[in-house]
């Protein structure tokens, strides 16, 4: 039964995160610790202020416990803000901090008979009890409902002491009424007036503790979710990431949708015999490094990783996003990861490193980007005979010589969409390729 309570009422806990966002929640409550602080030093300069200027009947002993409350009161806050600025503040120390809002609350109130010369029933009218409030929504910042409970029920317990404190005090002299209007205009006492005050207090606490909790859930769900949204990000394109994350409905096996786009195929030229040689530590160090180059190229210029095949990268153009120019689109990928390529390969020679080639090529067509595998193993790809020559253009490189290669399809759509052909570019005799079967024309891009 507990457990079916906590779970509606509250939710799940920060235990049920990873440390690293439970340390991101501890973080934003010290900054509203600091906000808490500066709001109640804010407070106790507005009422020294408003007792400074009200008019005053008491003198001597009996005017000293509100001055010198608000003093330790300001002293402690000003203690509490540069403590908070230093340090993360303890639980122990924000449980004090609410014991003292109500302590100093409920002694400005008390004093109300002795600066006005009056009974002790006297201080039950005062409105500054509506001060309670604040104190109790102050603890709202930090989204914490134990402080708002606590500082509930400080409230509660408080103006029934006070109360208390009239009754003990007035045994004899004080009359009680169940007149309101008697109650209102003497000094009398209404216990069902201050009744009302206290359970006012307490359901507004529960109330109060029970919506911070349920939204502190929300924000643990909503801060898991993103955190995960952005881990999902790295492990899958940004854009494909989205539709996953935005999805009106479960995705599963089978759903797909035809496009027209662009393929870029990268590959590095003689890694299988590199990695043979070369210990594991380097290999995974030479793909890092070359992924990291390749990769914000081609998302730069609006291109979607698809899959990292060893040391072959395949990106759509097109695919995730319609697009109207996405063949310039991924001539301009293709333009910039070649010359980073060079650039790369130049520095790894100076090192002493190995420095493979860098292989591309580029070609266009109808795919499909689909879902598939089980349901358990989902995975979002493109499919299609564009794909597949991709790849075979690509290996074409070795044969040739050349650093990239298009088909002269796609170097037409590229121009349509207002990529210029470059002078660089020359075109080959049409050809068979041994893994196609069917004549293709190619263009040089890059020799």
């Amino acid at each position: 039964m507990w457990q079916w309570l906590r779970d509606f009422f509250i939710g799940p806990s920060e235990s049920d995160l990873p440390e690293r966002l439970r340390e991101a929640i501890r973080n934003q409550q010290d900054h509203s610790e600091r906000i808490t602080g500066w709001i109640q030093l804010s407070v106790v300069l507005l009422w020294a202020s408003l007792w400074a200027i009200s008019p005053k009947m008491a003198s001597g002993i009996d005017a000293l416990p509100v001055p010198a409350a608000l003093l330790i009161y300001f002293i402690l806050t000003v203690i509490r803000i540069i403590w908070s600025y230093r340090t993360r503040l303890p639980d122990w120390s924000l449980a004090v901090s609410v014991v003292f809002d109500m302590v100093l609350l409920m002694t400005v109130i008390w004093s109300f008979h002795l600066t006005y010369g009056q009974p002790p029933s006297f201080f039950l009218k005062a409105p500054t009890l509506l001060y309670v409030f604040i104190f109790i929504g102050l603890r709202c910042l930090r989204f914490d409902s134990r402080f708002v409970l606590l500082s509930g029920g400080m409230a509660a317990a408080g103006w029934a002491a006070m109360v208390t404190y009239v009754v003990i005090l007035e045994a004899e002299s004080m009359p009680v009424t169940r007149d309101y209007i008697v109650y209102m205009t003497s000094n009398s006492l209404l216990f069902g007036a201050e009744f009302d005050k206290i359970i006012t207090i307490i359901i507004f606490t529960l109330v109060l503790a029970v919506a911070l909790a349920r939204a502190k859930a929300l924000l643990l769900r909503s801060v898991s979710e993103e955190q995960k949204a952005r881990d999902l990000s790295r492990f899958f394109d940004a854009g494909v990431a989205e539709r996953i994350k935005s999805a009106e409905r479960e995705i599963d096996s089978g759903q797909g949708e035809l496009r027209d786009a662009t393929i870029l195929s990268l590959d590095l030229r003689g890694f299988t015999p590199l990695a043979a040689r070369q210990k594991p530590e380097e290999t995974i160090q030479l793909l890092s490094d070359y992924q990291s180059l390749m990769v914000p190229l081609i998302r730069a210029h609006g291109g979607a990783v698809d899959k990292f095949l060893g040391d072959g990268i395949l990106a759509s153009f097109g695919v995730v996003e319609e697009r109207d120019d996405y063949a310039a689109d991924a001539m301009r990928a293709l333009h910039a990861t070649m010359e980073a390529a060079q650039a790369w390969e130049e520095e790894r020679r100076q090192q002493g490193l190995a420095a493979p080639k860098v292989n591309a090529a580029l070609t266009s067509g109808r795919v499909l980007f689909a879902v598939i595998g089980e349901r358990a193993r989902l995975e979002y790809t493109v499919i299609g005979e564009a794909v597949n020559l991709a790849a075979k253009v690509e290996k074409h490189n070795k044969a040739l010589g050349t650093r990239a290669l298009a088909d002269a399809r796609t170097c037409a759509l590229a121009a349509e969409q207002g990529y210029p052909p470059s002078g660089a570019w020359r075109s080959l005799p049409q050809m068979t390729l041994p893994e196609v079967g069917d004549v293709v024309d190619l263009v040089v891009l890059a020799d």
